[in-house]
């Protein structure tokens, strides 16, 4: 065994697994929490936890009452926040109260994305627009009309912008669901 190895833990945990994910996730303070997160770099537990407490009360900070601020913040502080450091998404420094996600917590984006039943996601939507792109393709070699009106090159410009613009939406959407001041499940119930 090489004398430079250790049992001690490492400055930095590695990545969660899929398991430590899903384990996480499935916490709805822990997921308002990234969130949270997700859009600041740095932020203190007192105003974290004021932050999820108006999110589960469906109100507004100011409104939030010091027993759900209380309640949060005790969860937060002995549970949820050294969970989140154990797997490497978040520094707590338990003294001054402040939380700082780790280049970790970028990753959880794509977890955090709340699509509901009756929307379709963009890898659907994807699938989907490359089955009309298809079914363009085989109507111009086929010569079927309307398609042979126009010529294939034109047909597949249309084509091609129909991804371009698709692609612009999606760049579009997922940008302001970064910039978001809310989780996406709290959105839809409004």
């Amino acid at each position: 065994m090489d004398e430079n190895t250790s049992d001690e833990p490492t400055d930095r945990p590695a990545a969660p697994t899929e398991q430590e994910v899903f384990d996480i996730l499935s916490n709805r303070r822990r997921r308002y929490a990234l969130y949270a997160l997700l859009n600041d770099d740095t932020t203190t537990i007192g105003s974290l936890a004021e932050r999820i407490a108006a999110w589960e009360n469906d109100c507004t900070v100011d409104e939030v009452t010091s027993t759900e601020r209380k309640r949060v913040y005790t969860a937060l502080q002995q549970s949820h926040l050294p969970k989140l450091e154990r797997t490497g998404l978040v520094s707590f420094d338990r003294e001054t109260g402040r939380v700082h996600p780790t280049d970790t917590v970028d990753e959880m984006d794509i977890y955090l994305e709340v699509v509901s039943e009756e929307q379709l996601s963009w890898d659907q939507y994807y699938l989907g627009l490359s089955a009309v792109a298809v079914g363009i393709v085989v109507a111009i070699w086929l010569g079927l009309p309307p398609f042979r009106a126009l010529s294939p090159l034109l047909w597949m410009t249309f084509v091609v912008g129909l991804f371009a613009v698709s692609a612009a939406i999606h760049n579009y959407r997922s940008a302001n669901l970064d910039a978001a001041s809310e989780p996406p499940e709290v959105s839809r119930r409004s």
